[in-house]
């Protein structure tokens, strides 16, 4: 650690010197970062995935052709709060009790990512939503930190903003920050890219369509800080309802289909948009090719089986419009559906063009790979991998790793091509070959016990090393319905 600090301390004073004396400051070789983070998008909603044919991405397509397209590519967990927060901080959540959005918020003794990247000298910046603060739905959190908080309470409780305030963005390691969903968002700079001052930034309100908002805060980012290395986070509030969209987005839509599914279009494409106009400002400001962009979406689309085509207005427990074909499931499963989703990453000169790369990745490595390109050592809390050396082609062998889930009463593994599924309240083991046409359609656990057992104790055993207890579940009446309709009969 003193190492780390004294590193920064010394880049810091050279800087400082080289500005007093008028001297040429030294070119920094280290990269910007870009992550894009989408809200419920499902795997098959990219045109580059060549899944569907009414999706338009032009703008993402290219940045995938432009760098390496990742189709194993997962998340932490099926659902918003835990998946944001493995990514944050580079662990898996589950080490720090955060199974599900219930079970929040990210814990202040929780080291981030952006957090390292500050400690390396860069300026770190967030936009969209952000949603690791405290919230009325986690129960726990509330009986601990709100005296007068009951549970048979009637009204919703109310928190106040002085517990709420070391919990968001600008006291988790971001410098810099746009954080909102809809209309309203608190900000240290506004869209013109003036400073907005206070020890908790600003209220900012804006009924302008959200993903625009957005994107034009993240172009404002950019403005600001485009000559020192940056570290961004643009978390896009869209698909996920409610759905809405301009027309202007709509109209690109036309023909007969589901509302829902124009919509949820229109608003990918209005995210299209935002990352054209993020490339076009780096490649303006010669930044292009110092700049790695990640692009992932948080977990699967939330089909609710039937994907009914239920009124706009109706937003709990409806279909986002979004398709995670061909995997298996949706949003809350453990199953393909829930955690594969869109993962691409793009650094022109330094990332081959036009790559496939279908090893298993996971977000998790995204802080793990900031980290190592920011010039600071591995740090031991980080679970992820940097791979960069992977994606291209210059990586020594590497041993296949083993990659854990766990969510509500499921627990699953995935190893190779292998992938272990079970539920914790019946013990009902499954196993899928990914690689086959078959996926996750077929149970092959009682024709592969060795693999079936090998699997299983990774899975025991990982739990354990995190203090995981695999006998306390989730009751979700919900998710064993999806079961039903989802898996195969075991084997």
């Amino acid at each position: 650690m003193f190492k780390r600090l004294l590193a920064v301390l010394l880049i810091s004073l050279t800087l400082a010197q080289c500005k007093q004396s008028g001297e040429k400051l030294p070119e920094d070789k280290r990269p910007n970062i870009i992550v894009i983070y989408t809200d419920d998008q499902g795997y098959a909603d990219l045109g580059i995935q060549g899944q569907v044919s009414d999706v338009r991405t032009p703008n993402i397509d290219a940045l995938a052709m432009s760098g390496v397209r990742m189709t194993d590519g997962y998340v932490t967990a099926p659902q918003c709060v835990p998946s944001r927060a493995g990514l944050i901080s580079g662990q898996y959540q589950q080490r720090f009790g955060l199974f599900e959005n219930e079970t929040g918020p990210m814990p202040l003794s929780i080291t981030t990512v952006p957090e390292l990247m500050q400690r390396a000298g860069y300026v770190t910046g967030m936009v969209g939503k952000w949603h690791l603060e405290p919230n009325r739905n986690q129960e726990g959190w509330l009986e601990e930190n709100l005296p007068s908080y009951s549970e048979s309470d009637d009204e919703e409780p109310v928190i106040p903003t002085s517990l709420r305030a070391d919990y968001r963005p600008g006291n988790r390691g971001f410098s810099e920050y746009f954080s909102g969903t809809r209309n309203r968002y608190r900000a240290n700079f506004d869209l013109n890219g003036n400073s907005l001052y206070g020890s908790n930034g600003q209220i900012v309100r804006n009924r302008e369509f959200r993903i625009d908002v957005q994107s034009q805060a993240a172009l404002s980012f950019l403005e600001r800080n485009g000559d020192q290395p940056f570290f961004l986070y643009l978390s896009y509030f869209g698909p996920h309802v409610p759905l809405e969209a301009p027309a202007e987005y709509l109209e690109r839509f036309p023909g007969e289909m589901p509302e829902r599914r124009r919509t949820a279009l229109a608003m990918i494409s209005a995210i299209d948009d935002g990352v054209g106009q993020i490339v076009e400002m780096l490649e303006e400001k010669g930044l292009r090719e110092k700049t790695l962009i990640f692009f992932v979406s948080d977990n699967g689309a939330p089909l609710k089986i039937d994907m009914d085509d239920l009124p706009l207005t109706i937003t709990r427990g409806s279909w986002d419009g979004s398709l995670n074909t061909p995997w298996i499931g949706e949003k809350k499963l453990l199953t393909e559906g829930g955690i594969r989703v869109p993962f691409l990453a793009s650094w022109p000169g330094v990332l081959p063009a036009g790559k496939t790369y279908s090893k298993p990745v996971i977000t998790l490595d995204i802080g793990a790979t900031a980290v190592a390109l920011s010039g600071l050592e591995h740090d031991a809390v980080l679970d992820g991998r940097d791979i960069i050396p992977e994606l291209k082609g210059d990586a020594p062998r590497q041993s296949i790793r083993p990659l854990f889930w766990k969510f509500q009463d499921q627990l699953a593994v995935r190893e190779g091509r292998y992938k272990y599924l079970r539920l914790l309240d019946d013990g009902t083991e499954y196993l899928f070959d990914l690689e086959s046409d078959e996926h996750e359609a077929v149970d092959l656990a009682g024709r592969s016990s060795t693999t079936t057992r090998r699997l299983r104790q990774l899975g025991n055993s990982w739990a354990r090393d995190l203090g995981i207890d695999l006998s306390s579940q989730v009751d979700d009446i919900e998710e064993d319905r999806f079961f039903d309709h989802y898996l195969p009969n075991p084997e």
